[in-house]
């Protein structure tokens, strides 16, 4: 079941993060990127679950401890609204990684064919990184401040 389970995996990235290397129309390029959009989005969103869960825990700990619940914004809605923005920022980020593709090649009329597979792996995990950081972030000051807040 394993074996399965890393076969499927294994393709799955294989798919997202390699093209083929021929060249590739304006359109085809835009295709390409558009495709692995829901997969990023479902990346980057399983990250910000995470350091979610992370502030939660940590700003309930603290609370319970008889500090300040560090961690927690002062309205939900403030996090409701901070989430959204976040999530429309990392897509206008990533059409970014497109739109640059097509003006290098555009402009510089090189070989962009291994720049699409290498732009998204790096933009992915730098998108992952951002987002993993208010967790990590709430676990440092509620360690310095032995979750008595500021």
């Amino acid at each position: 079941m394993s074996l399965a389970i890393a076969q499927v995996s294994r393709r799955l990235l294989a798919w997202l993060f390699t093209r083929p290397m021929r060249p590739f129309r304006p359109a085809q390029i835009i295709g390409w990127w558009e495709a692995r959009r829901v997969p990023y989005n479902a990346i980057v969103g399983v990250a910000g679950v995470v350091s979610s869960v992370i502030m939660v825990t940590v700003a309930f700990t603290c609370e319970r401890r008889g500090g300040a619940p560090i961690g927690l914004p002062g309205s939900p809605l403030f996090a409701i609204a901070g989430v959204l923005i976040y999530g429309i920022m990392a897509n206008v980020c990533y059409t970014g990684g497109w739109v640059t593709e097509l003006l290098i090649t555009k402009i510089w009329r090189v070989d962009t064919r291994a720049f699409g597979p290498i732009a998204l792996t790096l933009g992915t995990a730098l998108s992952v990184l951002v987002t993993l950081v208010p967790g990590g972030l709430v676990v440092v000051v509620a360690a310095i401040t032995s979750c008595r807040g500021f």
